[in-house]
């Protein structure tokens, strides 16, 4: 089990704009293909316009069939783009849970599974 932190450089001044096209376009899609959003955060403090999110996986190949389950939904084909227009970089980092929180990650990603 792992979290996959996401972290998006948008151009100067377009965190709302990309936010409010995540609200109303994104959101629902990831939500309902993607198996647990751990957290979805703005920056305040350091680097800015930054867009940082996380998700659970079971594994690197759940992660895999998840995601191409995605790209390959016509929603997320159309939304993409938009969001693209926005971003100056990307980067993905898979992090490890402590082992003190590995059981709390555990149940975090099964509630997800019951509400989903």
């Amino acid at each position: 089990m792992f979290v996959e932190e996401r972290i998006y450089t948008l151009q100067p001044g377009k965190v709302p704009a990309f936010l409010k096209l995540y609200q109303e376009e994104g959101l629902a899609i990831q939500t309902r293909i993607l198996p647990a959003m751990v957290g979805y955060y703005t920056t305040e403090i350091g680097t800015l316009n930054q867009i940082v999110h996380m998700w659970a996986y079971e594994d690197l190949k759940q992660r895999a069939d998840y995601r191409a389950k995605m790209q390959a939904d016509p929603g997320w084909q159309a939304y993409a783009p938009k969001v693209q227009a926005l971003v100056q970089h990307q980067e993905t980092r898979i992090l490890v849970p402590a082992p003190f929180f590995a059981a709390k990650l555990e149940a975090m990603m099964k509630a997800a599974k019951s509400v989903g």
